[in-house]
């Protein structure tokens, strides 16, 4: 079974992702900016699927992390099985 992808929360609209978190980051991905958009509170790093999410948006908190994971499961075609 796959791990659910790494959820980051931020205080940051612009984000920076390259994969390393707990590995070398030579073994990560190249460096890529993202930019949480004010009314979706989140946004997912195309190499790693890592997930940020702006704390107080509209996306932070218990209810919405549900949410966000049938989106993300939606989004990219992906079932748990």
């Amino acid at each position: 079974m796959n791990q659910p992808p790494e959820t980051i929360r931020t205080q940051h609209r612009r984000v920076a992702c390259d994969g390393a978190g707990e590995i070398s980051p030579a073994l990560g991905h190249p460096r890529v900016w993202l930019e949480i958009a004010d009314d979706i509170g989140w946004v997912d790093c195309g190499y790693c699927d890592r997930h940020f999410v702006l704390i107080g948006g509209p996306a932070d908190g218990p209810l919405a992390e549900e949410r966000i994971a049938e989106e993300h499961q939606s989004e990219h075609g992906r079932k748990e099985v």
